[in-house]
């Protein structure tokens, strides 16, 4: 038990120390801040939003720009309300919900292990379990009556299948063929927690596969290796990725399978991404309550087929989440006094790093080094997510960019002036290189956008 408790005390350390670095370097804020915060909610700052942005545009290079049977979209928000009734989010879309007479708080009735005490002194005194829908409602236009009822929406898929036949007639795609969508959704939870884990406005990356019924078992196993083979792809450690099928209680009635891709966050084992074969089940609501014919019509078949579906559904900030936790790092350097310093570093992959390359002149009051590190620096960034700094003493700048992710630190010295060449720093190895200022363009593309 005492061992269980140390691993436990330093899990929950590590998420305290990423959450002060999130803040203190400008990656996550605490939304409205300066009103005292609202309870789960974030901003993302200058290098997460950028951080953020990337992890989105290489999931959609991956599973739109690089393939031939995938497409884009991007649904509204808002949709008609007989969408979540074909769903099923209006009558099923909820979560068990109890209140404290004492304190009242709220807990969810199949998550009790988050019910300590009762501040209030003693044990919980629980109501009755209810269910509690957990979309939210709003009302469009100018006249509030139960015509004007919405929802924003709970997820983006649904905006993908109420499309399915515009985008397969206007793109002219044959089966088997893909939808990815990427687009903020928003749920009511009871108990959002865990920094950005659980929120209650949250962003996905989803794909809807559509394949013919004797394929999907095949795209089904091809989508759940693809989509954990992304993750190791950009630096998640295999012994913190794990994939788990859902047991025959956890499926939801229209799926024949699903796999998720956990994450060992230090809380445990949690969901980064799920990986479902949802069959016929949408298509054929949607077809059900509105009435339209959403079949696919096979030229050289002349079949009309209902495709079934293969639906990789992962949450961005989840994934942003993953990948700091994951890349943060902590080693033990040694000053230019030789004294022992702790260093913080994230260890991001070159294509995900907020900063890519930081151009560093040796000395901000050295005009001439100024104005060479300043053209460098321009002509960087055009091409690479670039940063440049002056102020600090260079080993100060070199810990400043560590601990934002930053692969490579460019510092123009006095020798550039004569040897025209600087002084590439490695974040990880913290090695260092001399090259010429005409091959470090070369240099950096090859380091940051090659794969190996």
């Amino acid at each position: 038990m005492p061992q269980i408790e140390e691993k436990k005390n330093v899990r929950e350390d590590l998420m305290e120390r990423i959450v002060s670095l999130c803040r203190r370097r400008g990656f996550i804020y605490p939304g409205s801040e300066i009103y005292g915060g609202l309870a789960n909610c974030w901003d993302y700052g200058p290098l997460g939003s950028q951080l953020k942005k990337n992890v989105k545009d290489l999931w959609w290079r991956t599973v739109v720009q690089e393939r031939d049977d995938m497409v884009g979209l991007d649904a509204a928000i808002l949709m008609h309300p007989r969408t979540w009734e074909a769903s099923g989010h209006v009558g099923n879309f909820s979560d068990p919900l109890v209140d404290c007479k004492k304190c009242k708080q709220r807990f969810r009735a199949d998550q009790m292990e988050e019910a300590a005490k009762c501040p209030e002194g003693g044990q919980h005194e629980f109501t009755e379990v209810r269910q509690f829908n957990l979309m939210f409602q709003t009302q469009m236009g100018v006249v509030q009556d139960e015509t004007s009822s919405v929802y924003l929406r709970p997820e983006t898929a649904q905006g993908i299948f109420v499309n399915f036949k515009n985008v397969q007639t206007s793109s002219r795609k044959k089966l088997p063929f893909g939808i990815a969508q990427i687009g903020k959704s928003f749920r009511n939870e009871i108990t959002p927690r865990r920094f950005t884990f659980r929120t209650r406005e949250f962003e996905q990356m989803e794909i809807e596969y559509f394949v013919r019924p004797e394929e999907a078992d095949a795209s089904f196993k091809d989508w759940v290796d693809q989509r954990h083979r992304w993750y190791l792809d950009y630096g998640i450690k295999a012994d913190n990725l794990r994939l788990r099928a859902h047991g025959a209680d956890e499926l939801a009635h229209y799926a024949k399978g699903c796999f998720d891709i956990e994450y060992m966050f230090p809380w445990g084992w949690s969901e980064l991404e799920g990986i479902a074969n949802r069959t016929d089940f949408d298509l054929s609501q949607h077809m059900k309550f509105s009435g339209k014919d959403l079949k696919y019509f096979d030229e050289e078949t002349k079949e009309h087929v209902t495709p079934w579906v293969i639906e990789p559904s992962g949450g961005v900030d989840r994934a942003v989440l993953a990948f700091l936790v994951d890349s943060y790092d902590e080693d033990e350097t040694v000053t230019a006094k030789g004294e022992k310093d702790t260093r913080v570093v994230l260890r991001l992959h070159p294509q995900l790093a907020p900063v890519q390359v930081a151009v560093l002149p040796l000395q901000k009051n050295k005009p001439e080094l100024v104005e060479l590190s300043q053209k460098l620096y321009k002509s960087l960034r055009l091409h690479f997510l670039a940063d440049w700094d002056g102020t600090g003493q260079i080993g100060k700048r070199y810990r400043r960019y560590d601990e934002v992710g930053c692969p490579f630190c460019v510092t123009v010295d006095f020798d550039s002036l004569e040897d025209k060449a600087v002084t590439v720093r490695d974040r990880d190895s913290m090695a260092q290189e001399r090259i010429p200022l005409d091959q470090i363009f070369d240099y950096l593309r090859k380091k940051v956008f090659c794969r190996e």
